[in-house]
């Protein structure tokens, strides 16, 4: 008999899709909601797995089109329909949401799924098979080893996305004609979740250090050091979360669209795992510092969460409050080291981080104009902002020149520099800069992190090191 005269049984999750609609429909409940976080294990508890997922799938409602469906997975599917084959959808995801993923991809000619009471999972799903269609009269489509169950009763089977000996454990059970491979490599998709580029902004812990000369200390070091992996693994866990919550509206970024969940090169389930390892280590390296930095280690966390689950949202407070989230890793780098803070150094941190976060905001727009798009998805800004967001930046830089200024010609100046008239080289510096980073912005030519702009940008380099030469001199 001809694989097009044998129904075709596809699993859902995994299979079809990078990963799994359990995830994404729970991670859609407690972006809605963070408070349900304590409602699932009561579903859990109350019915079961089948219940959990029918109180989820009644209460949040899937964006389809932009789940990472298997593309050449679904290609296959297409031309074994365009061949007259019979395609049924057999999955453990909810009966709501297997039909709405059904109605959207217009392949299958049934639905088999879970209720609220039956998980369809494993030797459930091999039974109802066999009880629909006969004992080796239909062919399987899977990715788990729980999967290993229909295989054994099925005609034949199409491995996708089998990790480990699972392809070799399913030829033992029944004839693989075809497989279909993973996204790629986990350990290189879990690097990239963690944005380890990322971690150049805390380098703004050693500022204070810097600032104070106490650079050649080697306990202070130490502890600089220490504060800068704990921000580096913090930082991580929260980037984790943010892309966990933030999967659906990255599906629909030109760029962030890479990011491993939103591509499904990582199933959503690895945040659950990695978020607490990552701030284990945190807490486990803060306690090797003094109190106040764990403090203000705490405040940092919890402003990226307010930010995470809601500020980013709120016009004008988002780019505050990432403002607020680079000033207070200065604020941290003072704490481990244990040195006075500078009132001058936190005014001209906060109008300086004001201007890049409204450049961030500013970049993100003009990707969205290029689009066609009116609004940038997940935040509250239109593309009639864009000259008020221009206009702000770069009276928040300027306001930043002037503050530096200000700082220079302070009497305190002459205490900490023996040169202290050399720092007015770092004006004109600082204005150029400024200036540049908003004609590049401007120009639709500005990375939508002027951060790692800053680090990439050869100008950016060159001024840097300028600066630095400068404050050597003035020392």
């Amino acid at each position: 008999m001809s694989h097009a005269a044998v129904p075709l049984c596809v699993d859902l999750d995994g299979t079809l899709i990078h990963g799994d609609l359990l995830m994404e429909t729970c991670v859609a409940l407690l972006r809605k909601n963070p408070l349900y976080l304590f409602l699932l294990p009561w579903w859990l508890f109350r019915g079961g797995k089948a219940h959990l997922k029918a109180q989820i799938a009644s209460r949040v409602l899937l964006n389809h089109a932009v789940l990472p469906f298997h593309r050449e997975f679904v290609q296959w599917l297409t031309d074994e329909k365009r061949d007259g084959r019979q395609i049924w959808l057999c999955t453990a995801s909810n009966q709501r949401l297997a039909e709405a993923v059904a109605t959207h991809l217009q392949l299958f000619d049934g639905v088999l799924a879970s209720t609220d009471t039956l998980n369809l999972s494993g030797k459930q799903k091999a039974d109802m098979l066999v009880a629909k269609f006969g004992s080796r009269a239909f062919d399987y489509c899977g990715n788990d080893r729980v999967d290993l169950h229909v295989w054994s009763v099925s005609r034949g089977g199409v491995v996708v996305n089998g990790h480990g000996n699972l392809e070799a454990r399913a030829r033992k059970v029944t004839e693989v004609y075809r497989t279909f491979g993973s996204p790629g490599h986990h350990a290189r998709a879990v690097w990239k979740l963690l944005r380890p580029h990322q971690w150049a902004k805390n380098v703004l812990l050693l500022v204070p250090l810097l600032a104070a000369h106490r650079g050649l200390d080697p306990t202070a070091l130490g502890h600089a050091a220490l504060g800068l992996l704990a921000f580096c693994l913090c930082a991580s866990s929260v980037y984790v979360l943010n892309d966990m919550l933030d999967v659906e509206a990255d599906r629909q970024h030109p760029r962030k669209a890479l990011r491993p969940f939103a591509s499904g090169a990582l199933p959503l389930k690895a945040g659950f795992v990695l978020i607490p390892l990552l701030l284990f280590a945190t807490a486990g390296i803060a306690m090797l510092l003094p109190l106040k930095f764990g403090l203000v280690l705490a405040a940092y966390y919890l402003l990226t969460l307010g930010y995470t689950l809601g500020i980013k949202q709120l016009v004008i407070v988002d780019v505050l409050c990432l403002a607020g989230l680079y000033t207070i890793r200065i604020v941290a780098g003072a704490a481990a080291v244990d040195v006075p803070l500078s009132l001058w150094l936190l005014l001209f941190s906060l109008f300086l981080f004001l201007s890049l976060a409204l450049v961030k905001r500013f970049a993100e727009l003009q990707v969205m104009k290029g689009e066609g798009k009116l609004e940038a998805a997940g935040r509250g800004y239109r593309l009639d902002d864009l000259a008020l967001l221009e206009s702000l930046g770069t009276g928040a830089g300027y306001m930043c020149v002037l503050v530096l200024a200000l700082y220079i010609n302070n009497p305190v100046v002459e205490v900490l520099y023996r040169q202290p008239q050399v720092l007015w080289a770092l004006c004109p510096l600082m204005l150029y800069w400024i200036t540049r980073v908003w004609v590049v912005s401007h120009r639709g030519q500005m990375h939508d992190d002027p951060v790692m702009f800053a680090l990439r940008d050869r100008a950016s380099v060159v001024i840097g090191v300028l600066a630095a030469v400068v404050v050597w001199a003035a020392t």
